[in-house]
């Protein structure tokens, strides 16, 4: 007789050339992660030969009920590492059935910024460094931690070893090996400042696909979380007072900024960053206030600065580039639960469109 993780692990590719594809989609919240599975007659790995599809709107906060129809497009694939074999995870944005973008749909409107010439010579390349803290589930609790209480004060954690310093490395490691076999650009993890805290990056990637990456591993690791019995928290500030929030630095450079004088056009992109502060502090995740307070490696959410190797500040420049002329920045302003579409694209159109 089978046991049930003998089913869940079937190969199919023994008697059917049928596949398993995730559809996934960002619920009504803007953070929500959303999926369902429908059957293919055989492998697919360019996304405009996958069919649309339809879910009701009405039961994610997406739609009226008496106009609940939605309508998936399949924008990205990747390798499914749950079901393995051809089985895919297919990233999708959301449309009213006449072909509208509907309200939560970011990526609509980050891809044609994308798609803009000025931004497609410059060749944007984005490396996200994605906060987040693992909770116990039936009391809300970071993992590691006392039930009711407090661990010793940070210090110890950052990048530790040891059952009594890291918490949660299976979950980690777990994640980033599924990354990988999906094909995301996942460049590397981290145990975080705060006990129970950790990070992944994604990328260097271009253009669009940095927010696709980003969204399918959140994606991935809910997913392992739900099998651990963990959940994941991305607020930006889950417990209050002396502990470090958690972000979603944005590392970005143009060809431009690659080449040779490109510290210059680092320098001026980020002048006008500083133009835009309050416009992109709107838009870089709810909760931001309680994270961006000047502490804890911090710049004051109404205060913009920028400095070499300074961690303190709204956008951070690294000593390579400044010893190099030329390279990279890191926006440390976004939230760990803030819209990657939203955040790569707005920085795409301050730098690269817009004209103070």
């Amino acid at each position: 007789m089978s046991l049930l993780a003998d089913l869940v692990n079937l190969d199919l590719s023994d008697n059917s050339e049928k596949i398993i594809a995730e559809y996934i989609w960002v619920g009504g919240s803007g953070m929500d992660m959303r999926s369902k599975a429908r059957t293919l007659s055989g492998p697919v790995t360019d996304p405009s030969k996958l069919p649309k599809w339809n879910y009701d709107g009405s039961s994610t906060g997406q739609a009226p009920g008496q106009d609940s129809e939605v309508i998936l497009y399949p924008q990205a694939i990747f390798k499914d590492p749950f079901r393995r074999g051809n089985n895919i995870l297919v990233m999708c944005d959301a449309y009213t059935p006449a072909g509208e973008p509907i309200p939560t749909n970011k990526r609509h409107a980050a891809a044609e910024i994308f798609a803009h010439p000025d931004v497609v010579a410059e060749v944007p390349w984005y490396g996200i460094e994605q906060e987040y803290t693992l909770l116990q589930k039936d009391v809300n609790w970071p993992l590691g931690w006392p039930i009711g209480g407090y661990p010793g004060p940070q210090g110890p954690y950052y990048c530790s070893i040891g059952a009594d310093k890291s918490f949660g490395r299976d979950i980690v490691d777990a994640h980033y090996k599924a990354c990988l076999y999906a094909g995301i650009n996942i460049s590397g993890i981290n145990g975080e400042v705060m006990p129970g805290q950790w990070e992944f990056q994604v990328g260097p990637s271009v253009g669009i696909s940095a927010s696709d990456e980003v969204w399918i591993a959140r994606y991935i690791l809910e997913r392992i979380t739900e099998i651990a019995g963990v959940v994941v928290s991305f607020d930006p500030k889950p417990i209050p007072g002396d502990w470090n929030g958690a972000g979603a630095h944005t590392n970005y450079s143009t060809k431009s900024m690659r080449e040779e004088g490109g510290y210059e056009i680092i320098k001026k992109a980020i002048e006008k960053l500083g133009l835009r502060h309050k416009e992109h502090i709107s838009a870089y995740g709810e909760g931001n206030e309680r994270r961006l307070t000047g502490h804890h490696e911090t710049a004051d959410i109404n205060t913009f600065l920028w400095g070499v190797a300074n961690r303190g500040a709204s956008i951070r420049v690294g000593r390579d580039t400044e010893k190099e002329g030329k390279g990279y920045f890191e926006d440390r302003r976004p939230a760990s639960n803030m819209d990657p579409y939203i955040v790569t694209s707005m920085i795409a159109e301050t730098t690269l469109l817009w004209n103070p």
